[in-house]
């Protein structure tokens, strides 16, 4: 119960809950550790991590090293002597040295049941593969990609219209939760090891995945559909151009469907395509350069695209 000096390190919004809450708790934020400010948008200007952000509101020291493997930052965390460094999404590989250097190590707070999904993306990817339920599994950190012994895991219902943006921000809070229901007792909490036999890897997404292939089933297409939103956002060319495409659902195949990748059904409440299993029916698309837009405005603009 004794009050920690708490080293965080996190960079995305999924961070932000879990580092309000530790600011909010009884325990000393003594750090702030987090990616170094990037350029994006449109005029590729420099822009701080929403971590960063709220750091700056706090008046919390930050930190910004490209990397952790230089004798010189090691050195500088050192001297910060922490009890504890809490990490969630922060981008970065912690070295062997820094694990040890506070008293209790360091934590993690990651978006799966582990050791399903380990890595950087597992939000997309359980929605990809259609898995029912995920969760949060605070984690003991090791050597290793999220390989360490699980401290605490939280279980989190996927529903049927979840989208990458709205299981994010589920499971962002039930991490802060999760830390916060566990914090206090952390030196009391059994470690139990990950069964490596059950273990999933979530890759990061590329860009280069948005693009369907309409040789999948639509089942497949629509989780993709899902899961990549708000990024990289799915992608298809149709009506010789390229959409994002927002949100879609699946309709039974009838006994002809035309050829595979073709649109059968074009009105005002959907745009329906033949897939390897089943049809696509896509709900809300987006033009280049244009605004997500439900299908029936989309159709407004393009009546001449609508048959039946």
């Amino acid at each position: 119960m004794s009050k920690k000096r708490i080293i965080f390190a996190g960079t995305p919004e999924f961070a932000v809950p879990s580092l309000r809450t530790l600011l909010n708790s009884k325990h000393t934020v003594c750090a702030v550790y987090t990616q170094p400010d990037r350029k994006a948008g449109r005029g590729r200007k420099l822009q701080a991590s929403p971590v960063k952000l709220v750091a700056l509101e706090s008046g919390i020291d930050i930190y910004q090293p490209m990397s952790l493997k230089e004798a010189e930052t090691q050195a500088q965390l050192q001297e910060l002597q922490a009890d504890l460094m809490v990490v969630v999404a922060y981008g970065l590989l912690l070295p062997k040295v820094v694990l040890k250097t506070p008293r209790l190590g360091c934590i993690n707070v990651h978006a799966s049941l582990l050791p399903r999904w380990r890595g950087a993306a597992p939000i997309q990817r359980a929605l990809m593969a259609g898995d029912t339920e995920t969760g949060i599994t605070l984690m003991q950190m090791d050597i290793g990609l999220d390989k360490g012994p699980m401290l605490k895991t939280e279980h989190c219902d996927i529903l049927p219209n979840d989208t990458g943006q709205t299981l994010h921000d589920r499971l962002a809070e039930l991490g802060a939760q999760v830390l916060a229901n566990t914090i206090d007792e952390l030196e009391n909490l059994p470690a139990t090891p990950q069964d490596n036999s059950r273990k999933t890897y979530a890759k990061k997404l590329e860009k280069a995945e948005a693009q369907l292939d309409w040789n999948n089933p639509a089942i497949v297409l629509e989780r993709k559909i899902r899961a990549f939103n708000p990024w990289p956002v799915a992608t298809a060319n149709l009506f010789n151009q390229t959409l994002r495409l927002w949100a879609a659902q699946t309709l039974p195949s009838p006994t002809t469907t035309g050829q595979i990748g073709n649109v059968i059904r074009c009105q005002r409440d959907g745009i329906d395509i033949a897939t390897a299993d089943g049809i696509l029916r896509l709900l809300k698309v987006q033009r280049a350069g244009g605004k997500p837009l439900s299908v029936g405005e989309f159709l407004n603009a393009h009546p001449e695209l609508i048959f039946d």
